[in-house]
């Protein structure tokens, strides 16, 4: 494992803590949308179902769970333990128009036509377009606390270092793995804009991040 992959990892995994603590210490889900989080823990269920049939290492099935572990947890807070902080009239995002292409785009582009392949190919694509509602939310508020804006920046840092991580592992395996590669590439470019907003209004000390409110 290179110290991309890794670094890459600690970010996704910080990712999530900043996410659980928010809504755990605030004891509440403002601003945080739930329709992303479902597309998370589907991302992780079908991504992760070889978890008791194939090993690979301690650290990889570790992880794993852990993943599984807190994505199921950030389900539950949001739409069971502090439901009724929930802002659903703002998380309004329509999933299916994701659910559908990206269920299409599973069954025409993958290694092997094998349910677990299809489905490990499901996880990937929809992880490129999981965060949409999300950002959506935001978008359509105007406004994101800076606990939700740390959250994004260190899920976009994730996905930029696992680039890095491809690129590193071309060069020294041989490695190359288009279907990661393409969608990971998509899920970064969502995040440029962010990334900008980021650094030029959270960094600077402001408590919520504004956004032009849309037309």
């Amino acid at each position: 494992m290179n110290i991309f992959r890794l670094a890459g990892d600690v970010s996704h995994l910080v990712a999530i803590l900043i996410l659980l603590m928010k809504i755990w210490s605030s004891r509440s889900c403002a601003g945080i949308s739930g329709k992303s989080q479902v597309l998370f823990a589907l991302v992780f269920t079908t991504r992760y179902l070889d978890l008791f049939t194939v090993y690979i290492s301690a650290y990889n099935s570790v992880m794993k769970v852990v993943f599984l572990a807190l994505s199921y947890a950030t389900v539950y807070l949001i739409y069971m333990r502090f439901k009724n902080t929930y802002n659903s009239e703002n998380d309004t995002f329509r999933v299916e128009f994701l659910l559908i292409p990206v269920i299409g785009l599973s069954f025409l582009e993958n290694y092997a036509f094998t349910p677990l392949e299809i489905l490990w190919t499901f996880s990937i694509f929809l992880e490129s377009v999981a965060i949409m509602p999300q950002l959506f939310m935001i978008t359509k508020t105007g406004e994101a606390e800076s606990i939700t804006t740390h959250y994004l920046f260190f899920l976009g840092l994730y996905r930029a270092l696992y680039i890095a991580n491809w690129v590193w592992r071309y060069h020294t395996e041989g490695f190359f793995d288009q279907i990661a590669i393409v969608s990971g590439v998509v899920q970064t470019i969502f995040y440029c804009d962010f990334f900008y907003l980021y650094v030029t209004r959270v960094l600077r000390g402001k408590g919520k991040m504004s956004l032009p409110m849309p037309v």
